[in-house]
């Protein structure tokens, strides 16, 4: 697949005739077919021995673009060519060392809520779909990362209890799982498009087919994660809904800065400067309205399911991921 005929898919809709259970089940059942005739394979599909998908740490195709919010610091500008493009390098091999652990949890998960779905379920289908799909993911983020040389640790003890925690909800409270699936896939997959969009030629060919992979299947995947929620939460209790405006904001705050800033390990290696990073992130207005774009699809969702209103914004602002559109008013409580 060349590059110039890319184009970035948009997430599968739900039909509008019939009841929304015929509308939902259609759906699955078109994810269903996809997964069959558009799926990849992470070494079948990726030449990782081409020439020119060689990963060099001083390729200056790796260096953080003008329009990055650290990229864009003095303090960057300033780094020898090489330091630059290390500190590219390494901030996609952490993104995607995120990667490889959220998509463990992912898959998990997913098993985890299939095992007590009904014989002969769509869904459950689909889910392994997805967990095939996801360990492909995994196999291709964990290629680069040994690629590039760098070390990256996985989960320390705290947290493989807290991915042990999230697994757990797969089954006993899915709807707050796919929130965390959500939370986890919006941001990355709105970093992946915007690039994608730009159609840069100085971008490193091997990143650019990673992320048309990556982003074509996880429309599938985005997709069953937010019909699911629009089947399920109208039908929860009024605390489980409590829960769920309570934790929607806590979550994507947090998920969202993983997946888009760069990580206090990489400061420390790189000794950036804390007023450096603070202009880049925390007192940075542009970098605060593209998280807030990333949030926005998530915050659309929870609004039309009823899970937005007067004290639960206060969250979203809380956490400086409320979208700043002015025309998404809170459903009533």
């Amino acid at each position: 697949m060349a590059v110039e005929e890319f184009a970035v898919p948009e997430e599968e809709e739900g039909v509008e005739k019939g009841t929304y259970n015929d509308a939902y089940y259609a759906l699955i059942g078109r994810l269903n077919h996809q997964s069959v005739v558009k799926h990849f394979d992470a070494y079948a599909d990726i030449e990782w021995d081409k020439p020119e998908f060689r990963i060099d740490h001083d390729d200056p195709r790796w260096e953080l673009e003008a329009d990055d919010v650290l990229g864009a610091t003095e303090w960057y500008r300033a780094q020898p060519a090489g330091i630059r493009s290390r500190i590219g390098l390494r901030m996609l091999a952490n993104f995607m060392k995120i990667g490889v652990v959220f998509e463990y949890v992912l898959k998990r998960g997913l098993l985890e809520f299939a095992s007590q779905l009904p014989a002969g379920s769509p869904e459950f289908r689909y889910c392994y779909h997805e967990t095939i799909e996801e360990a492909q993911h995994a196999l291709m983020f964990q290629e680069f990362i040994n690629r590039t040389g760098f070390e990256i640790p996985g989960l320390s003890g705290l947290e493989r209890r807290g991915a042990d925690l999230v697994v757990k909800y797969a089954r006993r409270f899915p709807e707050l799982f796919f929130i965390f699936v959500l939370a986890g896939e919006d941001p990355i997959d709105y970093v992946q498009r915007q690039s994608l969009r730009k159609n840069r030629k100085d971008t490193h060919p091997l990143f650019t087919r990673m992320m048309q992979i990556h982003v074509t299947e996880e429309a599938r995947h985005m997709s069953f994660a937010r019909h699911a929620l629009r089947r399920r939460v109208p039908k929860l209790s009024g605390m489980r809904k409590m829960r769920l405006r309570i934790c929607v904001p806590i979550i994507l705050g947090v998920m969202g800065r993983m997946m888009m800033e760069a990580s206090p390990q990489i400061a420390r290696e790189y000794n950036i400067p804390r007023e450096v990073m603070n202009a880049a992130y925390r007192k940075n207005s542009i970098h605060g309205n593209r998280i807030h774009e990333a949030s926005t699809k998530l915050f659309r969702l929870c609004n039309e399911l009823g899970l937005v209103n007067e004290w639960s914004v206060r969250l979203w602002r809380m956490m400086r991921i409320l979208p700043e559109t002015g025309a998404l008013a809170p459903a009533a409580a």
